[in-house]
């Protein structure tokens, strides 16, 4: 991913607040354990869903079932926003934390290589928690123990950022555009 431009709102910032690097705002997306994930229905109403997801190879990565509303959602728009960060009042007082938006396009991966490598980022990120295998372009939770499949295929799509809000909470709001 090339490195994005990256400039401080000074309208949202406090005096001084500075720029939140693009190493910091990565870091939030390579640690975070939980995403919402923002998608449009057909007739223009909003939909949000927490869901995991990894960063990887400059770009987010999620599951949904194919009959999920935000897979649906996303056959008729593929534009989302994934939001992850603080959520604490205290973060607030104390101006501390950061929260991080990213706008993109959602698009399903089928290509079995990048699938069996993503299914190698999951695991390491949770720990086993997550061990998918990959079968006909989809990931499927595989139960090592019983030796069978636990869910129905699970579709992957990508996110590649087209800009990326980086609020350091009390502090300062930057916009990484790609």
């Amino acid at each position: 991913m090339n490195e994005p431009i990256t400039p401080l709102d000074t309208q949202h910032s406090a005096p001084r607040g500075g720029v939140t690097p693009w190493e910091e705002t990565r870091q939030v997306l390579e640690t975070a354990e939980l995403f919402w994930l923002s998608t449009v229905r057909t007739d223009g109403r909003p939909h949000v869903t927490p869901l995991v997801a990894v960063w990887h190879d400059g770009a987010l990565y999620f599951t949904a079932t194919d009959t999920a509303q935000k897979t649906v959602n996303l056959r008729g728009n593929p534009h989302v926003v994934l939001t992850t960060g603080c959520n604490q009042i205290d973060s607030f007082r104390k101006k501390e934390g950061l929260t991080v938006v990213v706008e993109g396009d959602a698009v399903r991966i089928t290509d079995q290589d990048a699938l069996e490598r993503l299914a190698s980022v999951w695991a390491t990120k949770w720990d086993g928690d997550w061990p998918y295998q990959v079968r006909n372009g989809y990931f499927y939770l595989y139960d090592e123990d019983e030796q069978r499949v636990l869910t129905d295929s699970n579709l992957v799509f990508s996110v590649k950022a087209t800009k990326v809000f980086a609020f350091a909470i009390g502090r300062s709001q930057t916009r990484h555009q790609f």
